[in-house]
C-alpha cells in the first residue's frame, strides 16, 4: 500500500502567545492558512491540546509534518512539537519577520492594527508557498 504523501495535510501549530502581540499574529497567520487560504492542505492544532497530553493530539502529531509558528524566541510551540515526537519541517518565529518593518505598530495582544495584518499576510503567505514548493 502506496500512502500519497504530497495529499497528507500539514499540522500548523500556533504558540499560545497570550497577552503579546505577537502570539496574536501567530495565531490570526495559522487561521489564515487553514481556514482562508488553504484548507485543503493544512490543518490547525492547539498547542494547550498537546501539552494537556491529549490522546488524540499526540497520535496525531507523530504521524504529521508540522510546522510551528511561535511569537517569541522561547519556540513554545516548536519546543512541545518536538518534545512529543513530531516532526517539524519548518519553525517560523514572528518576531523575525518584524525585522523586514521596523517602526511598524502591529496593535495589541487583543487587537490588530493594519501593519499587524499586513505581517499576518506575510508569514501566512510564507507558509502556503511552503507546500506549494513541497509539491512541485
Amino acid at each position: 500500500m502506496t500512502i500519497d504523501v504530497k495529499k497528507q495535510k500539514i499540522i500548523v501549530m500556533p504558540c499560545s502567545g497570550i497577552g503579546k502581540v505577537h502570539g496574536l499574529i501567530a495565531r490570526e497567520a495559522t487561521y489564515a492558512v487553514t481556514d482562508e487560504l488553504a484548507p485543503d492542505s493544512f490543518e490547525p492544532m492547539c498547542l494547550a491540546l498537546l501539552v494537556s497530553g491529549d490522546e488524540e493530539a499526540l497520535a496525531k502529531i507523530k504521524k504529521m509534518d508540522c510546522i510551528t509558528v511561535d511569537g517569541c524566541p522561547k519556540l513554545c510551540a516548536a519546543k512541545n512539537v518536538e518534545m512529543a515526537g513530531g516532526k517539524i519541517v519548518r519553525s517560523i518565529r514572528v518576531v523575525d519577520a518584524f525585522k523586514n518593518y521596523r517602526g511598524a505598530e502591529p496593535g495589541t495582544a487583543t487587537k490588530l492594527a493594519d501593519d499587524g495584518w499586513t505581517i499576518v499576510s506575510e508569514i501566512a503567505g510564507g507558509i502556503c508557498n511552503k507546500r506549494e514548493g513541497e509539491v512541485s
